[in-house]
């Protein structure tokens, strides 16, 4: 017998403002330390890639696309570092969100000695692990939740 969830939105409005409150505030971090709104989409989508959050892939790939993204990038964003589709700075936040959302375990090194994360500044560098830090509390709701992913 399956059960239903009450949705946290719902369940504690509340709390889900105050998330959603932070992540505005993230971004708007992230945009006035020279962040590209782009490159924002990117973390997003990387970050629900590696949760697995398709409420959240989908609304984030939509958005990345109204702002300009192409389906050759995306189509291959989660294997990035293969890639020489993305500048210096997207990479640096694609390795700020692997970092962020694998803080546990070891890493395929992101920090802050490594190329990747020496193409931003040190501001855009902690605002970056905000914007992650936010997403991946969001895909916790949204998976948790069940939020309907319907075509």
């Amino acid at each position: 017998m399956a059960t239903t969830r009450t949705t946290l939105n719902k369940a504690a409005p509340d709390a889900y403002k105050t998330t959603i409150l932070l992540s505005e505030q993230a971004d708007a971090a992230a945009l006035d330390a020279g962040v590209a709104p782009l490159t924002l989409e990117l973390v997003r989508i990387r970050v629900s890639q590696l949760n697995g959050c398709a409420f959240c892939l989908r609304t984030h790939t939509r958005d990345a696309l109204t702002k300009g993204e192409t389906t050759d990038r995306l189509a291959v964003l989660s294997a990035w570092r293969e890639t020489g589709y993305f500048s210096p700075a997207e990479r640096a936040a694609l390795a700020i969100a692997e970092e962020i959302t694998h803080i546990g375990a070891p890493a395929h090194g992101a920090d802050d000695n490594i190329s990747d994360i020496s193409a931003v500044s040190a501001q855009q560098a902690a605002t970056l692990r905000w914007v992650a830090v936010v997403i991946n509390a969001l895909n916790r709701i949204a998976i948790s939740s069940h939020y309907p992913v319907k075509p």
